[in-house]
């Protein structure tokens, strides 16, 4: 059974993510801030009838205790770096700097800090594959934002960040590629989660579907289950050769 690693799992792509790889019968590892409760972790999988075979939810918070609670699990060979940070409209001169440090630390720092204490093990896994001449490959792929695509008044910080942690990506996947480990940015926009598009105002509210509907081709919000299914396409190691890449989910926009 495959295993893979997927941060902030109750949070933006989170759920849909990791739904369709337990689904697929992927090991999944589960990070969640709230998971520092023993009851949090139980309620988790109850309520989103997880089987336990599947998942594996960890009470490591910070990226050094992350990669050391998954060099004790061993053979973690895909990563998602599902990283959230909330996302409220505030005009560009009224960012302050702690909120500008506080987004870069959640949405770039954490990810870059954890690829880089994990990545030794990964380069190791897939040498050792190739020397037995195995194709499963090692995968990560970064959630970021398509934001940059259009920015928009108010969102310079979410924009700018999100931006980055795609460049983040993109570099890390140079020096992934000769050990043949698979890297890359998946950037969705209009993905209905709580977090950003919650339901109350976006699904169940007709004005909010109206707005969607106008800005967004498809006509309406992407779907959790949907974007999974394209995540566990990047991270199966069917297409290894597609790395470096950013892949839109948009449903058509800009």
């Amino acid at each position: 059974m495959q295993k893979v690693f997927v941060s902030n799992v109750q949070h933006y792509t989170g759920p849909g993510v990791v739904q369709v790889l337990s689904e697929s019968g992927y090991q999944v590892i589960c990070h969640d801030p709230a998971f520092t409760d023993v009851d949090q972790r139980g309620r988790y999988c109850q309520e989103n009838n997880l089987n336990s075979e599947h998942i594996v939810t960890l009470t490591a918070q910070n990226p050094e205790e992350i990669a050391q609670a998954l060099e004790e699990i061993g053979q973690v060979s895909r990563f998602v770096f599902n990283d959230v940070h909330p996302n409220t409209p505030k005009p560009f001169e009224q960012i302050t700097l702690e909120e500008l440090r506080a987004a870069h630390q959640a949405l770039v720092e954490f990810p870059f800090r954890l690829c880089q204490l994990i990545l030794p093990a990964l380069k190791q896994q897939s040498l050792e594959q190739q020397a037995q001449k195995q194709q499963q490959g090692c995968a990560i792929a970064f959630i970021t934002s398509a934001r940059q695509l259009q920015p928009e008044p108010g969102f310079v910080l979410a924009t700018s960040i999100r931006a980055g942690a795609t460049a983040l990506a993109q570099a890390v996947a140079r020096e992934a590629a000769p050990f043949g480990i698979q890297v890359n940015a998946i950037q969705p926009n209009y993905l209905y989660s709580e977090l950003y598009y919650p339901k109350a105002k976006f699904i169940d509210d007709e004005e909010g579907r109206e707005h969607i509907a106008q800005r967004v081709p498809a006509g309406r919000l992407g779907q959790p289950e949907e974007f999974g299914a394209l995540v566990e396409f990047y991270i199966s190691g069917r297409s290894p050769f597609a790395t470096g890449q950013v892949i839109n989910f948009t449903g058509g926009w800009p």
